[in-house]
């Protein structure tokens, strides 16, 4: 394979900047640009050594590099790290050389991808990385260290042991018909398929909460205008994000921000207040409100309780009867004229919230609310395996369906070696999962969300 460089840190001005090159010529190409201070110096894995990038007899910048050699390195190749100040231009700079003296730029991903190629880590391992990068909360980067530490792949390599297992014993009753032994085979067949089947249904299991882990709760802050939507997002956020005036129809496009309850990530969208208008673009805004209510996960409707409760009110009451939702009376440091047992007729199983957004207070009381719904307090990442990734999700049912078609041809009393197709489908998703049987589009899908430089 080619050498690879890239910046592997992100651009922009900081205390440090790192330069990656994997390859056969990584190092000769690191000595045609760096002056190491020491006398007699020569290159010795796993070390760090300081000096001087130079482009001829001009110093570019004072470095540490790092040498490690194949096979013991992330890529298991030749690998060097050039630790110099952040700064954009230095590493642009260290990087051109690089590239000057025979390198090639690597693509996005492309270390880790040669990893998984040359066998140092698997599919599911590279897929925990990028996992790993993106993580907006503490339980998802824990969640995918655990898969990076390989827990997926160990409790595959179980389930594959076990299915190798099964098919020694198929290819005995195929071989030695004679011996008569297909029931007893069939019956040992079977309890392993039932083991495995319990297996698959557990990682199954942990997807839920796994999404959330992963993907969060999209929730909607609606109302009608004025209601303190855009300052209940600001108390949320504890800063002024959002645009707060006495006038109606302030907002009139989306702001979306993140925040995270007990670990889970929520993705907050501020609407544009919902009312009838003639405003061209308040339409737009009021439209754009009522597809994010469909497609959200959970809908805020925030009403202000120092006002009668309308029709309009009604109305978006109605347009969330089938949403899981929360409503919240605003206003409560104001005179009210609808309390939450006004409310408690028409809204359902709904929990009704009292708060003062302008005064910050019972925020924390939506917090628990949302807690509470989504039982975060259960979502635990302890020592068990939590599947995060919808490809991993999809193979474990798939081969759930395989096993449990396998187990049905048994009681059906299917020949053996119809019994071993489902059993092979069943590798074959997990090869999927790790890679040996990923086809070239997935593989190239997958590397293609990683940064440069990983």
């Amino acid at each position: 394979m080619s050498t690879i460089a890239a910046i592997s840190t992100a651009m922009g001005n900081a205390g440090i900047g790192i330069i990656r090159m994997s390859g056969d010529n990584s190092f000769s190409i690191v000595e045609k640009i760096f002056k190491p201070k020491k006398e007699n110096f020569e290159i010795v894995a796993n070390t760090i050594n300081y000096g001087y990038i130079v482009d001829g007899d001009k110093i570019i910048d004072e470095v540490l590099v790092s040498f490690f050699k194949a096979p013991k390195s992330f890529t298991t190749e030749d690998m060097c790290e050039i630790n110099s100040h952040g700064g954009t231009l230095i590493m642009n700079k260290i990087l051109e050389l690089c590239l000057k003296n025979g390198a090639e730029l690597a693509e996005p991903g492309e270390f880790t991808k040669r990893a998984f190629l040359n066998g140092r880590i698997d599919l599911s391992q590279a897929e925990a990385i990028i996992d790993i990068i993106n993580a907006k909360t503490e339980k998802e980067a824990k969640a995918s260290i655990k898969q990076l530490n390989g827990g997926l792949s160990k409790k595959l390599a179980e389930i594959k042991n076990k299915i190798t297992e099964i098919m020694v014993d198929i290819e005995a009753s195929i071989d030695y018909p004679e011996y008569d032994v297909e029931e007893v085979t069939n019956d040992k067949v079977w309890k392993i398929l039932e083991d495995i089947n319990d297996e698959l249904k557990n990682l199954e299991k942990t997807f839920d909460n796994g999404k959330l882990i992963k993907e969060g709760i999209k929730v909607a802050i609606i109302g009608k205008p004025n209601a303190g939507k855009s300052s209940l997002l600001n108390a949320i956020l504890k800063e002024d994000r959002a645009i707060v005036t006495e006038y109606e129809g302030t907002t009139r496009d989306t702001i979306e921000e993140f925040i995270q309850i007990d670990g889970i990530p929520l993705k907050i969208i501020d609407t544009a207040g919902i009312r009838n208008t003639d405003n061209e673009i308040e339409k737009i805004g009021i439209n754009k409100a009522k597809e994010i209510t469909q497609e959200a996960d959970l809908v805020v409707l925030i009403i202000d309780s120092s006002k009668d409760l309308d029709q309009e009110d009604k109305k978006i009451l109605e347009l969330i009867k089938e949403k899981n939702g929360i409503i919240v009376l605003n206003k409560m440091d104001l005179e009210t004229k609808i309390t939450e047992k006004d409310l408690n007729k028409i809204s359902g199983d709904k929990p009704i919230i009292s708060i003062s957004a302008l005064k910050k207070e019972g925020i924390e009381d939506i917090f628990q609310a949302i807690s509470e719904m989504y039982k975060f307090n259960k979502i635990e990442i302890d020592e068990s395996l939590t599947i995060t990734n919808n490809r991993h999700k999809q193979a474990i049912r798939n081969m759930k369906y395989h096993i449990e078609n396998a187990m049905k041809s048994i009681d059906e009393k299917m020949p053996i070696d119809v019994i071993s197709v489902n059993i092979m489908e069943c590798l074959n998703e997990i090869g999927k999962i790790t890679g040996e049987n990923a086809s070239e589009d997935i593989i190239k899908e997958i590397f293609k969300k990683f940064c440069l430089g990983k």
